[in-house]
């Protein structure tokens, strides 16, 4: 989902190839290559011969409950691979950003920036916490993007705000925490301030986020308001009465001023973020990842 919003979102400013492993998709806004993340020669021999100036690395395990119950795999993806691309980046001077996450802090502050310790509070938060002291120990030069996105999903992995417009659509109840907050931000807005970022030859840990937090069901409630849908279906609910779930951090918020202040930009609210969405489904965009 990250990488097809991603090659939309820049496919006007620059070439654009989508490395993929299992999955065969053919979208016209970027080439397409088959690639082997386990193989640092195969990464390097790639990125040369692709004359590659820049890499995203967007591949992961996001499941914090699979994460928990197989953290060999966790590792092997989280950190192993991350690992790889970094060697490979850094052999071949290739630019690496690497997407990390909201994830990292034990969730007892708000708005955090890029100094504050890490403090995982489960095993997924702790792969990514890895990764990103892996790919910055073997390049300092390295951007590493904390981050929480959204955007339009494939039609065999939703993404968040595509399960809320469709329950919404379909009049269907779900239920949003109200104690869980974060700063998500538009996949489109992501990229285009990271290639900026790119541009400006940043590197280091940077919080690309939205400029306000907002709670799981708060978001839910601007979707609709935005999508002009029924926000009765929507049910705040309690992640702390949920005793089932992997434990995860209350408060993900960071704060962006580290970023905007390098930029001279602010990275925009929820509604001009939502007002885009809209557009990329009036516009057709939605529809062609979904369809995909």
């Amino acid at each position: 989902m990250l990488a097809l919003n991603w090659a939309n979102a820049v496919s006007d400013r620059c070439s654009v190839t989508l490395g993929l492993h299992n999955r065969q998709i053919v979208v016209s806004e970027a080439q397409i290559q088959q690639i082997d993340l386990e193989s640092v020669h195969g990464l390097i021999r790639l990125f040369e011969l692709a004359s590659t100036q820049v890499v995203i690395h967007t591949a992961g395990l996001t499941s914090v409950d699979r994460c928990e119950a197989e953290p060999e795999l966790a590792r092997h993806l989280n950190v192993t691979l991350a690992t790889n691309v970094a060697k490979a980046c850094a052999i071949t001077g290739v630019k690496l950003v690497h997407i990390s996450t909201d994830h990292l802090f034990s969730g007892q502050d708000s708005l955090v920036d890029e100094n504050h310790p890490v403090a995982p509070v489960n095993f997924y938060g702790l792969t990514k916490a890895e990764a990103e002291n892996q790919v910055l120990e073997i390049n300092s030069l390295s951007l590493v993007i904390r981050t929480n996105f959204y955007g339009w999903g494939t039609s065999y992995r939703l993404s968040f705000s595509d399960t809320v417009i469709n329950s919404l659509r379909a009049q269907t109840k779900i239920m949003l925490f109200k104690d869980v907050f974060y700063t998500p931000i538009l996949i489109e807005t992501l990229a285009k301030a990271v290639h900026d970022l790119v541009d400006l030859k940043a590197s280091g840990i940077f919080n690309v986020v939205g400029d306000e937090g907002i709670s799981k069901y708060g978001f839910g409630l601007k979707i609709a308001e935005e999508f002009n849908l029924d926000s009765s279906f929507l049910i705040p609910g309690l992640i702390r009465k949920q005793g089932a779930l992997v434990r995860r951090p209350l408060d993900m918020t960071l704060s962006n001023k580290k970023v905007c202040d390098l930029l001279g930009r602010r990275l925009g609210l929820i509604p001009e973020h939502l007002a885009n969405l809209h557009l990329q489904e009036i516009t057709g965009l939605a529809q062609g990842i979904n369809s995909l």
